[in-house]
């Protein structure tokens, strides 16, 4: 009897417990996730403002502040469905995305571009525009610049792009929209690239920015092959195989 009783104190305690852990695991969720959505409704809040309040007076702050807009609004719908912390967080890079454009028409229009914006590596890791290129392309003219001006009024914060990386500056064609509207480059995508871009510093080569490389990682992929390649030789080099007697096999001339 006194068996049975203790069993039964014992489910209860076990039962209870768990009952108690996953009520707090998702109180703590819950609380994770209401963070989250204020931080990201924090800096909607704060585009809206800007949104609402700034005029662009020329046309690449006008461009920047209409792209702003766009990020806003887009900001706004994803704030309504957001449901997860995950989808917060996209709401909040949305936002600050959008910041970036009213900071881009701020310095177009010569005023003081506000407080920093939060960091973020896909941005730091696509680079930037340094010098002002005109190219080009299957009968297409494009131009790149560090400036924003009446023949670069587009302005790109910099990041990833269906996989690959735009370097953030101001452009006379909004060359990435295609493949951020359909999640895929097209052909000629890399020969604009590479006529756009090639040697230009702290931007990724052609070739790496067609396999998906940010800049200068293609130097490290070729350094790690360069190593592994000079270590296994090195290490295959220092074998000697003369003192090993195999029916007659000499390994003294096996070149590895």
């Amino acid at each position: 009897m006194g068996t049975a009783i203790f069993l039964i104190v014992l489910l209860v305690v076990v039962v209870g417990g768990g009952i108690y852990f996953a009520k707090s695991q998702a109180a703590a969720k819950k609380r994770q996730l209401d963070d989250a959505k204020a931080d990201a409704r924090r800096l909607v809040e704060r585009l809206g403002g800007q949104v609402m309040n700034l005029t662009g007076t020329d046309t690449a702050s006008q461009q920047a502040m209409a792209d702003a807009s766009e990020r806003f609004t887009a900001a706004g719908s994803q704030m309504e469905q957001a449901q997860t912390i995950e989808q917060a967080r996209l709401v909040r890079e949305t936002a600050i995305e959008g910041l970036y454009y009213v900071r881009a028409a701020r310095l177009a229009m010569g005023m003081d571009p506000g407080p920093e914006l939060p960091g973020s590596e896909e941005r730091d890791r696509a680079g930037k525009v340094t010098e002002h290129r005109s190219v080009d392309v299957e009968g297409e003219h494009y131009e790149a610049s560090p400036d924003p001006s009446q023949r670069t009024p587009h302005y790109y914060p910099g990041g990833r792009v269906a996989g690959r990386p735009v370097p953030q500056g101001w452009y006379s064609e909004p060359w990435w929209k295609p493949a951020l509207v359909a999640g895929a480059w097209g052909l000629g995508s890399m020969l604009l690239f590479s006529a756009m871009f090639s040697g230009m510093a702290g931007v990724a080569s052609a070739s790496a920015w067609e396999s998906g490389y940010d800049a200068g990682q293609e130097d490290a992929a070729a350094d790690m092959g360069g190593d592994a390649g000079g270590d296994m030789g090195g290490d295959a080099g220092g074998f000697d195989g003369g003192g090993f007697d195999g029916g007659g096999f000499d390994g003294g001339g096996f070149d590895f």
